[in-house]
Parts: C-alpha cells; sequence; structure tokens
C-alpha cells in the first residue's frame, strides 16, 4: 500500500484539531540541550557565536550537505580567519579555495559581501534582518539565520529541514512551492522572544535528526503529541510538492590538450552567467542539438585528436550535461590560443576548476581528482 493510499490513523481518543496541545517552544529546546549536534561552527551552551563563522557556514551550507562543507569551512578560516582577511584576498584565491563545493555564484557573493562589510559596515557584521539583506548573497533566509543565531534577534530562518518540520506539524495541504509563504508565516509563531539562535538550530537539528524526509522517528519528537500530520498517521506525504519538471538534456564536447611538459590548456569562463570565471578547458557550446560528428570543427587547435571512451556526465540545477571528451598532446612550446593559456602541471590541483570540469580531466589522467 502506497502512502498515498494508506488511510490516516485515528486521532487519539477525545482529541481535535481543536484540543490537540500546541508545539512548546520550551519542549523543543530541551530536547536540544540533550541532543544539540556538534559542528566546527556551531558554538557551545555559553559560548557567544562568531557572526563572521555563522556566516560563512550558512552560505557553504546552502544546497550542500554538511559533509562536503565542514573541511572547505575548515580551509576558509586556517586562511581567512577574519572577515578583512576574506575582503583583502584576490576573487580567483577564493574560487581556488572554493572550487569543488558547487554553486559556484556563492563563492563570488561571499567575497564581495566580505568586501562590503568591510567598506560599508567597518568590518562589522550588522545585526538586523533588514541590514543583512542588503548585503551580496544575502537572502531571506540567510539573513534571519544570522540575525537569530549570530545575535539572537526573533527572527525564523525556514530551509529545507524547517519546511518539512512545520508542514507535518500543521499538515500544510498545499504543495511547494506555492505553501512556502504559509510555511514561513505558520513557522514565525512558534519562534520564541527568547533563544531564539537556539530554536533555529533546534528546528534544523529536528528535521535532519529525527523528522526525516523517510521514516520520520515519530516515537522519539518532543513534538509527537502536537503533530497534525501524525495524528492522522500520513506524515511521510508532507510537505506535498508538485510534480518536478526536468531540464532538456543539452550536450557538447570537451578538449583536453597537454604539452609534453604537462601543461594544460585552459581558459577562464565568462565574468556572468553559469561557472562565472571558473577555469575550464575548451568547449563546445553546449546545446540541445548537439551534432558530435561535427565536434572537431570546433577544437581549439589541430591536433592528432583521440575520442576518449565514455561520456562526462553533470546535474547542473536547471539541466543535466553530457560532454563527450577528446584529447590530444602537442610539442613542448607550442603556443596557447587567443584567449586560452597553459597552466602548468603542478597547478593543475589547485586550480579553481568546476566538479564538471575536473571529470572531464580525470576521463583523460585519472590521477587528477573529480570533486
Amino acid at each position: 500500500m502506497t502512502l498515498a493510499k494508506r488511510k490516516p490513523q485515528k486521532q487519539a481518543a477525545g482529541q481535535t484539531d481543536e484540543t490537540r496541545p500546541a508545539a512548546s517552544a520550551a519542549a523543543l529546546l530541551a530536547w536540544y540541550d540533550r541532543h544539540r549536534r556538534r559542528f566546527p561552527w556551531r558554538t557551545s551552551a555559553d559560548e557567544r557565536a562568531d557572526p563572521y563563522r555563522v556566516w560563512l557556514s550558512e552560505i557553504m551550507l546552502q544546497q550542500t550537505t554538511v559533509r562536503a562543507a565542514a573541511p572547505y569551512y575548515e580551509r576558509f578560516l586556517q586562511r581567512w580567519p577574519k572577515v578583512t582577511d576574506l575582503a583583502a584576498a584576490d576573487l580567483d584565491e577564493v574560487l581556488k579555495v572554493w572550487a569543488g563545493l558547487g554553486y559556484y555564484a556563492r563563492a563570488r557573493n561571499l567575497h564581495a559581501c566580505a568586501r562590503a562589510v568591510v567598506q560599508d559596515h567597518g568590518g562589522v557584521f550588522p545585526d538586523t534582518e533588514v541590514a543583512l539583506l542588503g548585503l551580496p548573497g544575502i537572502g531571506a533566509y540567510t539573513a534571519a539565520a544570522i540575525a537569530a543565531i549570530a545575535f539572537n534577534r526573533k527572527a525564523t530562518p525556514v530551509d529545507g529541514n524547517i519546511e518539512r518540520v512545520v508542514a507535518r506539524l500543521f499538515a500544510v495541504e498545499d504543495s511547494l512551492p506555492a505553501a512556502k509563504p504559509r510555511i514561513r508565516a505558520l513557522a514565525a509563531t512558534l519562534t520564541p522572544p527568547e533563544r531564539s539562535g537556539d530554536f533555529a538550530q533546534a528546528m534544523m537539528d529536528l528535521g535532519a535528526t529525527i523528522c526525516t524526509p523517510k521514516k520520520p522517528a515519530c516515537s522519539l519528537c518532543p513534538w509527537q503529541m502536537p503533530c497534525a500530520a501524525r495524528s492522522r498517521g500520513d506524515q511521510e506525504i508532507f510537505p506535498r510538492k508538485a510534480p518536478k519538471r526536468s531540464g532538456r538534456l543539452r550536450r557538447g564536447a570537451a578538449f583536453v590538450v597537454t604539452r609534453g611538459d604537462g601543461a594544460l590548456l585552459v581558459r577562464t569562463r565568462p565574468d556572468k552567467g553559469l561557472l562565472a570565471k571558473m577555469t575550464e578547458v575548451p568547449t563546445t557550446a553546449w546545446s540541445h542539438d548537439f551534432d558530435d560528428a561535427r565536434a572537431l570543427a570546433e577544437a581549439p587547435l589541430k591536433a592528432d585528436w583521440r575520442r576518449m571512451p565514455g561520456l562526462v556526465t553533470h546535474v547542473f540545477t536547471h539541466f543535466p550535461l553530457e560532454l563527450t571528451v577528446y584529447s590530444a598532446k602537442v610539442r613542448d612550446g607550442a603556443r596557447a590560443p587567443n584567449g586560452m593559456r597553459w597552466l602548468a602541471a603542478d597547478q593543475i590541483e589547485g586550480e579553481a576548476f568546476p566538479s564538471v570540469m575536473r571529470k572531464v580531466i580525470a576521463q583523460v589522467n585519472p590521477l587528477v581528482r573529480k570533486t
């Protein structure tokens, strides 16, 4: 029997929507005090949060798992321990350290935001949602998260975990994304005036560890009694989601050219658009109607090209991509075509390649890491 067809369980004897107990902030905070997760960016109960570290972690965690973000967070702090250090860095260096974490607009906005904090706010993060929203790369969720966690403002960040908790708690029938405004409004009714930062993190932890997308551990949840979806027995269908539209497949070819000394032919992507300012090997355009038979007509130079077996696949936010990879070796001293340059072999590992380009290079040189 599928979840969509499962009959709701009966509510507890004598319990109705009107008599169900309200979700208590105190109950969730008590649970959080016992079960809070430990992260490099999360302070202990008696420590004051550093706004720079809160901001850095929140930007890195956008559409990225904790496991993937944690080592990057540590590297950034080692390299740039304060916002003034990051603001003084070159964008190219920031992109190199960020390389592999994906969604590269975040890295560019991170750098721009650090500079704005230094130039417009004297190196001190503003402490209100309104002021934080004026900084590059900071949207409604991030502004609320920083205001709550770093400054203990009564603010309500709503990420995917919190969205799920609230949708189940109130059995929100509207589908995402249309339901987002109502879920945010309902979430705001739960936020207490005190310990707002802890409450926000408690909601995140509840969604990540108890109120999970599949098989939520309702028996361990501090809000199991007031949860409307649990009472009905159909908690796993929330939040309801509209059918997802996947982007059309795009295809293209990539060209990996090396010299005898191991240098790699690369170029820098345009300042704006997908993967802006990142380093890549030459490629054709990525299109829906790519004709592989004509790929070599767009090769960056004349050479004895070899088509590599298999395809490189990558999924961007709005479309999947397939690349055919061609490789060639040229003589030492060969000049790079206009708009391109030779990257020394010992610099390849530290260059700001997006993940898709690392996959391409690894197709020719398996010793290059793919992420």
